[in-house]
């Protein structure tokens, strides 16, 4: 059967709904997938009527026997958007808590095994904020929806991928976040993900949080208490990691085909080289759940929104990767 893949359609006053509505005809044409959106039929058609002509929408309520209809984008019409109370480019609780509803909504078919995958447009966290809902992002949001304790990011594309110990928290956290027992179970999720993928034995390389790797603790010691036992550990549960090495040059290697994945300790760390080697092709993947979640790796655009010209190449990028999971998950 082909798998079910749930889009929401992010904050309404960004570029989400617009990267949505560009990239569903090209999933559609492949005939691999039933594409469903989830969010409001009225802010998705007006979409459409912009991006996609020759389509139009057909709203739906249950995901029950649900086939692709020829030239229309199936939408789980959520109405609780409505397009006349939308400021484009501006952040308010209005769209904030649309888009958390939509992602609410998603989480629990995908839970109940409705859908197969899940795929997030961006949301704005200090809109959601604004509307009552203190989560990180989408990480956080899923990890609470699901119960989940352990969950990590993957940055992913062709070249590279990155697997992050920590996201969006200060340094100072960050650096408090380094422990050993977390950057083990960060290795073991990533080893998990990138077999899924396909590949049978991954190859880790496991980042130094200072300069260096710490250069035998002249530039600090997290790298030797923390991270060199944490390698250790996973190296003898099986798993095929290195570190801590110097991340400057072992997120070289990695790109150059030397290693399958990178485990980078902090936010940057991960995002500063993925976004320049793949801004386009960038997969933003939350690992560790019981579902499957991938999304675009860029935020809501409010300084461009409304005005037709958001690339909708990560959105591409993540339903194919979407889809690749989904298909290597059911093989299990």
């Amino acid at each position: 059967m082909k798998p079910k893949l749930a889009i929401t359609i992010g904050d309404a006053a960004g570029v989400g709904p617009e990267v949505t509505v560009k990239a569903m005809p090209g999933e559609i044409a492949l005939g691999r997938s039933t594409p469903v959106i989830y969010g409001d039929a009225r802010i998705v058609a007006q979409e459409v009527q912009k991006y996609a002509p020759g389509w139009g929408v057909r709203s739906i309520s249950s995901l029950d026997d649900i086939e692709q209809p020829q030239n229309e984008l199936l939408v789980m019409d959520l109405a609780n958007c409505d397009p006349a109370q939308v400021k484009v480019g501006e952040v308010e609780a209005y769209t904030g808590r649309a888009a958390y509803e939509s992602v609410v909504r998603a989480t629990e078919d995908a839970i109940a095994g409705g859908v197969d995958a899940i795929v997030t447009a961006p949301l704005n966290k200090e809109a959601m904020h604004k509307a009552g809902f203190k989560y990180d992002g989408h990480t956080g949001l899923l990890g609470h929806l699901t119960g989940t304790r352990n969950y990590f990011m993957v940055l992913g594309a062709r070249k590279l991928k990155v697997i992050h110990v920590s996201t969006h928290v200060s340094v100072a956290d960050a650096v408090g976040r380094v422990k050993s027992e977390r950057i083990q179970a960060c290795i073991a999720a990533g080893d998990a993900h990138i077999r899924e993928l396909g590949i049978a034995e991954p190859r880790i390389a496991v980042c130094g949080l200072n300069p260096h790797a710490g250069e035998n603790r002249l530039f600090g010691d997290e790298d030797e208490d923390e991270i060199r036992p944490a390698a250790e550990a996973a190296r003898a549960m099986g798993i095929n990691a290195r570190g801590p090495l110097p991340a400057d040059s072992c997120i070289r290697q990695a790109y150059e085909g030397q290693f399958d994945l990178v485990v980078v300790m902090y936010h940057d760390q991960g995002h500063v080289p993925m976004k320049l080697v793949a801004f386009s092709e960038g997969v933003n993947v939350t690992v560790g759940l019981p579902i499957i979640r991938t999304s675009v790796d860029h935020g809501t655009a409010f300084d461009i929104a409304g005005q037709g010209i958001a690339d909708p190449a990560n959105m591409t990028a993540a339903l194919d990767y979407a889809y690749n999971l989904a298909v290597n998950r059911s093989k299990k």
